[in-house]
């Protein structure tokens, strides 16, 4: 049942420097500090592959999203070990695929029961294995089941909703743009740092070419997409996602640099983790969620 040992740092001479074991040099990238041409053939694939599953059955999607809360589990997981912090990695598995079926098949108050039984399946598992170091554990579980996954069920709902592929549809598409519109025009105009100690290339420039980005695309999209919508209610949507989703990136910097690792994972070239692409989604989908709810009532 003890997930501890495995937190165990490696002894000996030939030992690896775990706590800067992503800190290996990159390919070269572009100003913006990415392997473009990596970066975007994996973002492509990806965004086919969550197309495909969204428009072809919503539970294929929901699947897909199952599957990358347990991959986002085991990330945290690893990551948080650093530290010794040793997150129980079964019952927080189990845990977040419940709360992403709940949420798709039953809305919030499923999604909330889940979440607090997934929280009491923790601390039974790490009590249950010793006292010693279970409140720092316990701690650490519970953060890995609210972020991400206790947020990713929103998007289980959106899913499970009246036109749920469009909702997703939009909901990826404005925190996509927001991205692209921030990396656009602070790599090319950039000039005064948001947050240096936590991420140095994000400027507040970037941040003004995400919120212009976003206000376009969503409020293009959001009439054209949902009857009786108009265009100003998809620009203001636009302008709250974009310093959404660009905090949700410095909630994601501020945790590796706490942790002191570069990437969550190498698991994605071009990217680091799975978590290095869901951080800006997962604070987002909440409020594209809440926010479509008034747009295009259910």
């Amino acid at each position: 049942m003890s997930d501890t040992a495995e937190t165990t740092a490696s002894s000996g001479p030939e030992a690896p420097d775990r706590a800067h074991r992503h800190l290996a040099p990159e390919a070269p990238s572009s100003r913006a500090g990415r392997d473009l041409k990596a970066a975007i053939g994996v973002g492509v694939s990806l965004a086919a592959a969550v197309a495909l599953g969204l428009f072809l059955m919503p539970e294929i999607f929901v699947g897909i999203v199952c599957l990358a809360m347990v991959i986002a589990v085991w990330e945290m997981r690893q990551a948080l070990a650093e530290h010794s912090f040793a997150v129980p990695l079964v019952p927080v598995a189990i845990g977040a695929v419940s709360m992403v079926v709940a949420a798709y098949l039953r809305g919030p108050e499923a999604l909330v029961l889940a979440t607090c039984l997934s929280l009491v399946a923790v601390l039974v598992w790490r009590v249950a294995d010793g006292l010693v170091g279970a409140v720092r554990d316990i701690a650490a579980g519970g953060f890995t089941l609210v972020y991400p996954c206790f947020l990713a069920g929103f998007a289980a709902m959106m899913v499970a909703e009246p036109q749920g592929q469009w909702r997703i549809f939009v909901f990826i598409l404005v925190t996509v743009f927001s991205d692209i519109g921030g990396y656009a025009v602070g790599a090319t105009l950039g000039k005064h740092p948001m947050a240096p100690s936590l991420s140095p290339k994000k400027s507040w420039e970037g941040l003004a070419g995400s919120v212009l980005t976003c206000a376009l695309v969503a409020g293009i999209a959001v009439p054209l997409i949902f009857d009786g919508a108009l265009w100003w209610q998809g620009a203001l949507l636009g302008m709250v996602v974009a310093p959404v989703a660009t905090i949700g990136d410095l909630v994601e910097s501020s945790i590796k640099r706490d942790l002191g690792v570069k990437d969550m994972s190498n698991l994605l070239p071009g990217h680091g983790g799975l978590m290095d692409r869901l951080d800006s989604l997962a604070l987002v989908a909440p409020v594209v969620w809440f926010a479509l709810r008034f747009i295009a009532p259910v």
